[in-house]
């Protein structure tokens, strides 16, 4: 019973679903939006919603160039991948 409650708490948790962290640098340093996401678009990529999260990342749900589902996090200063998550 403990263990059951304990692993219920463990997914309730916010950690559990938090985002990643993807930078601390000045929005100052960050690409532009616009910019970035037509770089993602040039790449093969359909995005289907783009937002900046609370933990300083670029994310988008859409598809990549294989119409794969994809969940990606990028850092906005770099553009490289943070954390994605690919649907096959």
């Amino acid at each position: 019973m403990r263990k059951l409650l304990l692993l219920s708490l463990i997914a309730a948790s916010p950690l559990a679903f938090a985002d990643p962290q993807c930078t601390t640098a000045d929005k100052a340093q960050w690409q532009d939006q616009t910019k970035f996401q037509e770089t993602l678009k040039g790449q093969g990529y359909e995005i289907k919603k783009f937002k900046v999260t609370s933990t300083n990342c670029y994310e988008i749900y859409g598809w990549d160039k294989d119409k794969r589902k994809v969940e990606i996090y990028f850092d906005p200063v770099s553009g490289n991948v943070v954390e994605q998550e690919i649907e096959d």
